[in-house]
């Protein structure tokens, strides 16, 4: 799984760690659950590593959580939620969607480094997938099909089959990434 080795999300973590102590879950099961190995998602919870949306999506679903609850962060002095904006290792992305804890829709707005793709598996998870090109371009792998997408083009796909992202453009790429998860 793709991911900064860095201190990138150590409340993250705390909270899927807490959430899965609490609900007496195996690190074992969400790994069986989620394809991460046990090793990555101890890193996850140290917040060593920051993981993908689509790990994250992956995760809340073996902790049984709606996954707002982990794409929201709350602000140390207001009780509402703040669109959480995160980086990983080549791409970085802003909750546009924060309190949809609830619905089934979420919407991200991701940016990916030149000439970068998301390192390790490709993603997989139940649902549907929206990618929206607003600047750049990039290529969505979705199984063994390569889509090329410059500014203006659009990709909806089944998101449950494995699919991979790259910027294969000299500029920085900006998505409108809209995920349905049922």
């Amino acid at each position: 799984m793709p991911a900064k080795k860095k201190k990138a999300g150590p409340a993250l973590g705390r909270k899927i760690a807490e959430v899965r102590r609490k609900k007496q879950i195996s690190l074992e099961q969400v790994a069986n659950d989620t394809g991460c190995s046990v090793a990555y998602l101890k890193q996850v919870e140290s917040g060593e590593v920051m993981p993908p949306v689509g790990t994250m999506l992956q995760i809340s679903r073996a902790l049984q959580i709606d996954s707002g609850i982990l794409l929201k962060e709350q602000s140390a002095t207001q009780d509402r939620v703040q669109a959480y904006k995160k980086r990983t290792e080549n791409y970085a992305y802003t909750t546009l969607t924060p309190g949809a804890e609830q619905k089934h829709l979420k919407a991200f707005r991701v940016t990916v480094d030149a000439m970068q793709e998301h390192k390790g598996v490709g993603y997989q998870h139940e649902g549907e997938e929206l990618v929206y090109v607003l600047e750049g371009e990039i290529e969505v792998t979705v199984g063994d099909h390569v889509n090329r997408l410059k500014q203006g083009d659009s990709l909806h796909f089944n998101s449950g089959v494995r699919h991979q992202l790259k910027n294969i453009g000299p500029i920085e790429a900006e998505l409108l990434v809209v995920v349905y998860v049922p």
